[in-house]
């Protein structure tokens, strides 16, 4: 094997190249990343840059870097084209043909169908957080579409920058995909008690130049509005090459597609939950760096192990870290430690682990959750002290 191209040049395309070199690969790397310039760091850009400004802190390798390993970095340019059976990649004029390809084209901003929603500005590219950043040098009335991280973080910063800000969204309660329905309501008193509006249960139906309409006859003024709707995998390539696509390119334990010459990673990959079996994409940088490391290792032969990392999240909202550790589905039992500590259950497993400010906890069960599976009954009978299971 010779020639390996990355098609994302995010943390999980950067991870992949990085990993090949330092598992003994000696062929030609090539990084094509849509975005002009360096690879950066997307988790600080609804946080810390906000309030700092610093682009430079989100860089991830110097230019010297990507000289030094010799990985050509190939930015600003969009690929266009996958041609399986001559085992190339089409990027306007230029042409790179690979041995084996590696798919990390990530995510977009999901924009709903309402009217006026391309006037909401997003914040998915540090371009997005620069000009979010610029309007916030002002008083300013912010409403935010959705809450979830994004839009949740956002918020926090804003408010604490002293703006005026509303979060709508329209599930009954934030961070719904994410987290137990205890933590959201913990995370409702918190922005409320910031003076943040939030308004849940009614969607947006209008975005006007003058603020936002919900379904509910609601209508808020905004001189600023953020969509923060969530995001829809990156797989019209895979798809138009013939690669299986359902909410992200599917892939098995091992991050490879059904042709052998194609693996994927991140947050564009739908692959086996190794506690359930059930198909799932993750949106973590945690993820996307591990697989990134695995299909290294499986394609300089290091090792031919099936995916099985815990996953885990965080969110930084104003002073309240928010970690997840392990997996949880919509349906999965809530037992609530006098500490705050949320553990999910599906059935009698632990699924998952929710905690505020409390890093012990949130690394003891990252550790456990890696083991054999812990049961319900344990813990009830260890006070749901991990430490003691």
């Amino acid at each position: 094997m010779q020639d390996i191209v990355i098609i994302g040049a995010g943390q999980g395309g950067l991870q992949a190249g990085m990993s090949l070199r330092q598992d003994g690969f000696e062929g030609n790397i090539t990084l094509i990343g849509a975005e002009p310039g360096l690879p950066y760091q997307r988790p600080p850009l609804s946080k810390a840059y906000l309030k700092s400004g610093d682009a430079g802190a989100l860089q991830l390798r110097p230019e010297s870097f990507f000289e030094k390993k010799q990985i050509t970095l190939v930015s600003g340019t969009l690929v266009d084209r996958i041609d399986r059976d001559a085992r190339t990649v089409q990027a306007g004029q230029r042409v790179f043909s690979y041995d084996h390809l590696i798919l990390a084209t990530g995510t977009r901003n999901l924009r709903p169908p309402i009217p006026g929603a391309e006037l909401a500005l997003d914040l998915r590219t540090l371009e997005d957080a620069a000009r979010l950043r610029d309007a916030l040098d002002r008083p300013m009335r912010c409403a935010v579409i959705g809450g979830g991280f994004i839009g949740l973080e956002f918020a926090a910063v804003a408010r604490a920058l002293g703006h005026e800000v509303t979060v709508a969204e329209a599930a009954p309660r934030l961070m719904a995909r994410a987290v137990s329905p205890e933590t959201s309501e913990r995370f409702l008193r918190m922005h409320r008690d910031m003076g943040t509006e939030v308004l849940l249960g009614d969607p947006v139906c209008e975005v006007r130049a003058d603020g936002i309409s919900l379904a509910g006859g609601t209508r808020i003024a905004a001189d600023l509005v953020l969509m923060a709707a969530g995001v829809t995998p990156n797989t019209e390539l895979a798809a138009a090459a013939g690669l299986a696509v359902d909410n992200g390119v599917v892939v098995d334990a091992h991050m490879l597609t059904a042709d052998p010459g194609i693996s994927a990673l991140g947050d564009c990959a739908v692959f086996p939950d190794p506690a359930t079996g059930r198909p799932v994409r993750l949106e973590s940088v945690q993820a996307a760096t591990d697989h990134a490391r695995l299909i290294s290792k499986r394609l300089t032969g290091k090792a031919e192990a099936p995916y099985d990392a815990v996953p885990w999240f965080w969110s930084d909202q104003a002073d309240s870290k928010l970690q997840i550790a392990g997996l949880a589905a919509a349906g999965d039992a809530t037992v609530t430690r006098a500490d705050g500590a949320i553990f999910r259950f599906a059935g009698d497993r632990l699924s998952a682990v929710e905690t505020v400010n409390d890093a012990r906890t949130h690394m003891l069960s990252r550790k456990r959750l890696a083991g054999a599976p812990v049961l319900r009954r344990d813990l009830e009978a260890a006070g749901f002290d991990l430490a003691e299971v």
